[in-house]
C-alpha cells in the first residue's frame, strides 16, 4: 500500500514488525464513533497488542487503545472496545483462510488519516521464532552503526 504524502499517521505496530513476518498489507476502513474519531485526530491511538478477530463473516478489531476524548460529555466512548473494520466479503474469506492455518494470524500495522476518513492497514503474520527475532535485532544493530559511521 503506498501512503500519499497528506495522509497522517496516527500510530504504527513496532511490535508486529518484531514478532511477524508480514505479508498481503492490505487498507480497510473503520467504523468509529464522533468521540473516537475526534481523539483519532488528536492522535491518541495504540495498536500494541491489538488484532483482527472474525465473528459471522465479518472483520473487527481488539484491544485497539483510542484515548477518552477529554472534550467529551456523557457520551464518550469505552477506550478498548470492538471496533468493525471495512472490507469486502473477498477479501475477508481471503484472510480467514489464512487464519486457519497454524501460526498465521491478522495483525494491524498502522493507523492514519487519509482524506479525513480513518484507515487501517492490515497484514498476515507468520509468527517468528526466537532465533529469527535474534536475528532481526542483529540486523538492526548492524544498520544502526553503518548510518553512525557514515553520518561522519
Amino acid at each position: 500500500m503506498k501512503n500519499k504524502e497528506n495522509d497522517k499517521i496516527i500510530a504504527t505496530n513496532r511490535k508486529a514488525h518484531f514478532n511477524y513476518f508480514l505479508s498481503d498489507f492490505t487498507e480497510a476502513g473503520l467504523v468509529l464513533l464522533g468521540t473516537e474519531i475526534k481523539s483519532l485526530r488528536q492522535g491518541h491511538c495504540s495498536l500494541s497488542d491489538s488484532y483482527i478477530a472474525f465473528k459471522k463473516g465479518e472483520a473487527f478489531i481488539e484491544n485497539m487503545d483510542i484515548s477518552i476524548y477529554k472534550e467529551g460529555n456523557i457520551f464518550n466512548h469505552e477506550p478498548k472496545r470492538e471496533r468493525k473494520i471495512l472490507l469486502h466479503k473477498e477479501e475477508i474469506r481471503k484472510l480467514q483462510q489464512a487464519v486457519k492455518k497454524e501460526g498465521i494470524t491478522v495483525v494491524p500495522t498502522k493507523c492514519y488519516l487519509h482524506k479525513g476518513k480513518a484507515k487501517l492497514e492490515i497484514a498476515i503474520g507468520k509468527g517468528k521464532s526466537a532465533i529469527d527475532k535474534r536475528e532481526t535485532i542483529k540486523n538492526r544493530d548492524i544498520q544502526r552503526k553503518l548510518k553512525e559511521n557514515t553520518r561522519y
